[in-house]
């Protein structure tokens, strides 16, 4: 059987620009997201169709949950925010289709994401708000003798939000895609075992499709969450402090 980690490995295609299978998908990725939508929108019609419907509803979904977080303000990260959305799942999509790549389960892709994301905060807190921006380390009503202690741990914990938001989306997708693959293998090998030992198959094909329709749910809700969560983060930026 072969190792569940195995299809996980970064393949070179091209070594002589280091264009691997990881390069391949998110290109990939881009291309269905963009052609996609090309697709979806080229009538543009007042009655929408189907594929115009899904855009629509992709796009309202988007902007209701930055609006929430962030306020009307908000809308001016809705590109950064709608194809952050939109690369994650997908990505992860694609990763459900056997023998395709999950660029999502390698830590260096999802950690990239989020640094993205902190940076914009970081970047675009300092320009609009100058100094006032660091405000948010410095809680309101703190006694001065704890507030070393507090600035602390908040620099500590906003450090910490990028390599959060990054494990929890590699360690999902890869947890589910190694979990899938065990079952998969258990099935493979009760078949081939023969005898009485076939007959037992099907209790882990019956888990491995249990686990194939959660998968679906967690790469929804993971794409889902990334966003949520960087919603918030911008909400930082827009209005520091407490």
């Amino acid at each position: 059987m072969a190792s569940p980690i195995e299809q996980f490995q970064i393949k070179p295609i091209i070594p002589a620009i280091s264009f691997t299978n990881s390069s391949l998908f998110m290109i990939g990725a881009a291309a269905v997201i963009v052609g996609g939508f090309i697709l979806a929108t080229r009538k543009r019609a007042l009655v929408p169709g189907r594929g115009q419907s899904i855009a629509e509803v992709l796009h309202d979904f988007v902007a209701g949950t930055l609006t929430d977080a962030t306020g009307k303000e908000g809308m001016k990260f809705f590109p950064l925010v709608f194809s952050l959305f939109m690369f994650v799942f997908t990505a992860n999509l694609l990763g459900m289709i056997p023998g395709f790549f999950t660029v999502t389960s390698h830590v260096i892709v999802t950690f990239a994401l989020a640094l993205l994301v902190i940076g914009t905060v970081v970047v675009y807190g300092i320009i609009k708000h100058g100094t006032h921006f660091f405000g948010l380390f410095v809680p309101s009503g703190v006694p001065v003798w704890l507030l070393p202690f507090i600035v602390v741990i908040e620099v500590i914990s906003f450090l910490s939000r990028p390599i959060s938001l990054s494990l929890r989306l590699f360690a999902n997708m890869l947890a589910g895609h190694i979990a899938l693959k065990v079952f998969g293998g258990f099935v493979a090998a009760l078949l081939g075992a023969g005898g009485a030992l076939t007959l037992l198959a099907p209790l882990p094909l019956i888990m491995a499709v249990a686990l194939m329709a959660l998968e679906f749910l967690v790469a929804a809700l993971q794409a889902y969450v990334f966003t949520v969560l960087t919603c918030i983060y911008l909400n930082d930026a827009l209005h520091p402090g407490h």
